[in-house]
């Protein structure tokens, strides 16, 4: 008998499938278009200390080999959410993870203080890569600024575990990720989508109203592989923190590939829009395959790509 439960930095979960942030509303959501015990896990809209509308449309696109998007961060603020939200993340029947996103060191630190006392949320996310607003990737490029949002953030969050999500564009991506796991990070998320522009020939101008944004999807897949790869191999591997494979995955095999490179938990983010179906569909298939793998629990086969 195969088990697809998971470890994730402390936290169990029924399977290795998460919604990534963003892609299902506040979390909540999700109760609407498929069962939530079927998921791994779902992690919420990144939250900030205030309000923000985001950008006007457009602000989501289809793109050869994927999508685009230039939300902007919106969210309903800290107060809305803990009041409005919370009480039916706790009536949800799957691990809700918090996003968290700032303009500043403290507002992630607000941020991460509120969803301290949530119950409810045994797990936060810190969105230091944001592509599409102006100040979401500050912290996201420089291993000495990311240390400093952590090193504020990482006291506040006594009982909760932090994922820290990161850029795939950033210069040097194994430095941010030293960087985070020594400053306190729980597990990593690798990775966000990649900066990105749409052109509408016609009219000169951007698909997108805020002139670029992110792109996410099949196209990406390839990319992240390599990403988690390389994290796991040079960084979290030795030094035992999970990581989040993000990028493209459509199908099980695409779970499973980055379940291979390094990955314990694999986000799903652009299926969504293909098909609400697809979640599940992902968990069903890599049960088989540990089954044809001859292994009794899938953490068995993470990392265990052979070159």
């Amino acid at each position: 008998m195969t088990t697809l439960s998971i470890e994730l930095a402390g936290v169990r979960l029924a399977n290795p499938v998460i919604l990534a942030a963003g892609t299902c509303g506040y979390g909540p959501e999700v109760a609407d278009f498929m069962d939530p015990r079927g998921l791994g896990a779902v992690v919420t809209k990144s939250i900030t200390p205030e309000s923000r509308e985001g950008h006007p449309p457009w602000r989501v696109v289809d793109v050869p080999g994927g999508m685009m998007n230039a939300i902007g961060l919106a969210n309903m603020g800290l107060e809305r959410f803990l009041a409005e939200q919370v009480p039916a993340i706790e009536a949800l029947d799957t691990v809700v993870i918090g996003s968290i996103a700032g303009h500043s060191v403290e507002d992630y630190a607000t941020v991460a203080a509120a969803f301290d006392e949530v119950s409810s949320l045994p797990i936060v996310e810190l969105n230091v890569s944001c592509p599409n607003t102006a100040d979401g990737r500050q912290f996201g490029h420089d291993p000495a600024a990311l240390r400093t949002v952590l090193t504020e953030v990482r006291p506040v969050l006594a009982r909760t575990k932090l994922l820290v999500k990161l850029a795939p564009d950033a210069p040097d991506p194994i430095a941010m990720a030293t960087a985070a796991i020594e400053a306190g990070a729980d597990g990593l998320t690798v990775a966000n989508t990649w900066p990105a522009m749409a052109i509408d020939v016609e009219t000169r101008r951007s698909r997108l109203s805020a002139g670029r944004g992110g792109l996410s999807g099949p196209a990406v897949h390839p990319l992240a592989v390599r990403l988690v790869h390389e994290i796991h191999r040079r960084v979290a591997g030795p030094a035992k923190v999970p990581i989040v494979g993000l990028g493209g995955v459509l199908d099980w095999q695409g779970a499973a590939e980055f379940v291979l490179a390094g990955a314990t938990a694999v986000g799903l983010g652009t299926a969504l829009f293909v098909d609400p179906r697809i979640p599940q569909r992902v968990a069903r298939g890599l049960d088989r395959w540990v089954r044809r793998q001859e292994r009794g629990d899938i953490a068995e086969l993470v990392g265990a790509f052979e070159p």
